[in-house]
């Protein structure tokens, strides 16, 4: 995997600052990749069935994909996202040295026998999720300019 650091963040040397840009990247890389699923699916796979919306007879057929969605989702439904991003935020112990802070939130899909096993998984996620911001900036620029 490597260390990248073109712009210089890390010539402190500080191990803290480090760790916590560290904590951002995988946070962020599992956030973008959920976003890049969550871009491709309904095109592959079709909407779900039902309604986004009753007061407004919104279904989520008749939400578009992609960027366009923004506008069309109700200032409720965006209130319900932003209320789970912070229950999401605010939920477990992200300080300093708690397993939180280093990623583990305690849903073990991660798993191998050996230690070195776990670090390949591990720096697996971590380029995926390098890969799935870089590919989700790619389907906003895509979208937008199409």
């Amino acid at each position: 995997l490597g260390f990248f650091d073109p712009i210089g963040y890390s010539k402190d040397g500080s191990a803290e600052n480090f760790n916590r840009r560290r904590q951002s990247e995988i946070k962020h890389g599992r956030i973008a990749m959920m976003a890049a699923m969550g871009y491709i699916t309904p095109e592959v796979a079709g909407k779900l069935p039902g309604y986004c919306s009753f007061s407004m007879n919104l279904k989520f057929a008749d939400i578009p994909n992609g960027l366009a969605a923004i506008s069309k989702v109700p200032s409720a439904g965006w209130a319900q996202i932003l209320a789970y991003m912070a229950w999401c935020e605010i939920s477990q112990d992200q300080s300093a040295g708690s397993p939180g802070a280093k990623g583990d939130f305690g849903f073990k899909v991660l798993t191998a026998k050996d230690e070195a096993g776990v670090t390949k998984k591990l720096n697996s996620e971590l380029a995926n999720g390098r890969l799935a911001m870089m590919a989700t900036i790619g389907m906003f620029f895509q979208d937008g300019l199409t």
